[in-house]
């Protein structure tokens, strides 16, 4: 039933051109190389941050363990 209709091509829209920015080398690299992912970002961040993140990683842990002790201490 729909294959009878004729198809009406779609005009092609030009992508918009962003003039406001400078053309340089380093900017044309970063445009044909893939981005980074978030999960790959982070690592890098992770590792340069070494003692904030273990930091942080150790009050976590102690954080959690306090909680656990606590609940098991008020419903004993």
């Amino acid at each position: 039933m729909t294959d009878s209709l004729p198809q009406t091509p779609q005009p092609e829209v030009p992508k918009p051109e962003n003039s406001a920015l400078p053309e340089t080398a380093s900017s044309e690299a970063l445009s044909s190389e893939p981005k980074d992912s978030y999960v790959k970002l982070a690592m890098r961040n992770m590792v340069k941050k070494r003692g904030t993140s273990l930091f942080h990683f150790a009050l976590t842990t102690f954080g959690v363990l306090a909680a656990l002790v606590g609940l098991s201490v008020a419903f004993h």
